[in-house]
């Protein structure tokens, strides 16, 4: 309430102070009483309806409680108003201006009890058996980044190796395939000779004295493994009579 307002509120008692000794009745007296506590009453009326008409922002009281820092709501309006959780955020966040009773932030003897319940379902084990545990976690995850890395490091060492043997298998692939071309290109010299005249080795007679060539050679190799084979059972069994010889 502005100055002026305290001013004109106060004004009876001094009216009345000052008519106390003069001969004006009660009557009088309370009659200009009542015209300033209805000149008073206009007063604040005028100065609610220009803070009213102050708020541009067209927002409702509660948001624009809300924009202004104060609590939404002066009286409950939904049953939510008068639940315990909701009094709980007030006071949470608007402190002893919400009007809440801060004892109502204490949990209550239920409370307690139920969480303490969910508690020892949610997290049965204590504070150092959790903590032996992590530790154990931790001690594991280490174990398998050191065996990790001690896999790529020996796979770094055997790269070299790796290279080496890779390089070699392509050359005796490229070996071999130059030796097969080479083996082709003297078959096909080998049936044109036979014919005695050029001819087109698409024709049917080429292709078929060619096939007949690669046959005979295939015999011809096989048999060479065949001997080579026997040549060295025979040199494995000369060794192992001559080993007995000696022993004997």
């Amino acid at each position: 309430m502005n100055l002026c307002l305290r001013t004109k509120l106060a004004r009876p008692n001094f009216i009345s102070s000052l008519f106390r000794f003069s001969t004006t009745t009660p009557e009088v007296i309370e009659q200009n009483e009542q015209v300033l506590i209805d000149d008073a009453d206009d007063v604040q009326a005028r100065e609610a309806e220009i803070e009213k008409k102050r708020n541009v922002s067209r927002l409702t009281p509660a948001h624009y409680n809300i924009m202004n820092d104060r609590r939404p709501y002066e009286k409950p309006y939904t049953s939510t108003h008068l639940t315990v959780k909701y009094n709980r955020k007030l006071y949470g966040k608007y402190g002893i201006a919400s009007g809440v009773n801060p004892s109502i932030c204490w949990p209550t003897n239920k409370e307690i009890k139920e969480r303490q319940e969910f508690e020892a379902v949610a997290f049965p084990f204590t504070i150092k058996e959790m903590m032996e545990t992590a530790a154990q976690k931790r001690k594991e995850e280490r174990l398998k980044i050191e065996q990790r890395e001690n896999e790529i490091a020996a796979k770094m060492e055997k790269l070299a190796q790796w290279k080496k043997d890779l390089k070699n298998k392509m050359a005796k692939k490229i070996a071999e395939a130059e030796a097969a071309k080479a083996k082709k290109e003297r078959l096909v010299e080998e049936v044109r000779r036979h014919f005695g005249f050029k001819l087109d080795p698409r024709d049917e007679r080429f292709q078929e004295m060619l096939a007949k060539r690669e046959k005979e050679q295939k015999k011809a190799e096989r048999l060479a493994k065949k001997e080579a084979k026997e040549q060295m059972m025979i040199a494995k069994l000369q060794q192992t009579n001559a080993k007995i010889t000696d022993f004997k």
